[in-house]
């Protein structure tokens, strides 16, 4: 996994450093970082990796890609899929299926969910949390921190990035000295906190509150105009994360920032096909 570049960025008058860790591979973006440990390491008793999310979760494609390159097989359990999926599959969960991935649709939720296939743990089957929430994940996220530490040190920059379970922005709080700015995506402040505790606690990432409560996965008109305006200034961005993300960084006036691209474009293309259908766009 090389360095990925750091690039500049004007955007609406406004100047900003980009790390571009949507450029990686084999994977790209933060999944890249967190499941680094399990494409470097070998680990000769698994046969399965079981994990779980959404139904068009970054995570569940890479993961699903991590396995067809180690030989394992993978299952990923979600609480729901949507028929008009099933019908037509696309974007992460076609891309899932096509790489030999078993989705099973469960009637679980939240910690009932968690707590269900974190039993299905043994010697042959390695578990991976929601969204690659586990210690594991801080072996390729130190990698990141390294690579950025000089920089914003000369640059006199801050982190910023939006969260979902908050993994990348956790590990980098630990591993930095300078300040990590994040905002919820998927839950509110209190749920950012919790998937810290389950991290290990200590030092945390400085969270700000987004401009109004977007419910993760739905669908906002500004947030998409948002989006296109970014990608037309010269750089395409996730539509799930980082429409919130910039949405903040120009509510809270952000400036001297370094801000963390972390990928997950390959979910953008069903997420455009909602937008057109719900706005016409």
């Amino acid at each position: 996994m090389q360095n990925s570049p750091i690039t500049p960025f004007e955007f609406k008058s406004e100047f900003f450093h980009i790390k571009r860790d949507d450029l990686l591979r084999p994977f790209e973006g933060n999944k890249a970082r967190k499941f680094y440990y399990f494409y470097k390491n070998d680990f000769p008793s698994v046969q399965t990796v079981v994990s779980f999310g959404s139904n068009q979760s970054n995570a569940m494609y890479a993961l699903s890609e991590l396995c067809k390159l180690k030989g394992w097989e993978f299952v990923y359990y979600t609480n729901h899929v949507p028929e008009l999926l099933k019908k037509n599959p696309q974007g992460n969960y076609l891309d899932a299926l096509k790489n030999g991935a078993e989705i099973v649709e469960i009637n679980l939720n939240g910690d009932e969910l968690r707590e269900y296939v974190l039993s299905l743990q043994n010697e042959k089957t390695l578990i991976i949390e929601e969204g690659g929430r586990i210690k594991e994940s801080e072996y390729g996220i130190k990698m990141l921190a390294d690579e950025i530490k000089d920089y914003v040190k000369k640059n006199n920059l801050k982190i910023f990035l939006p969260s979902g379970t908050g993994t990348t922005a956790y590990f980098l709080a630990k591993h930095l000295n300078t300040e990590v700015l994040t905002v919820p995506c998927v839950g509110d402040e209190k749920y950012l906190k919790k998937q810290f505790e389950l991290l290990g606690g200590g030092k945390i990432p400085t969270i700000l509150k987004p401009r109004k409560k977007y419910h993760f996965g739905k669908l906002y008109k500004n947030l998409f105009e948002l989006w296109s305006e970014l990608k037309n200034a010269g750089i395409e961005f996730d539509l799930l994360y980082d429409p919130i993300g910039w949405d903040t960084v120009f509510y809270y006036g952000l400036k001297n920032i370094l801000y963390i691209h972390q990928g997950g474009l390959k979910g953008n293309v069903t997420m455009i096909k909602r937008y057109k259908r719900k706005y016409g766009l």
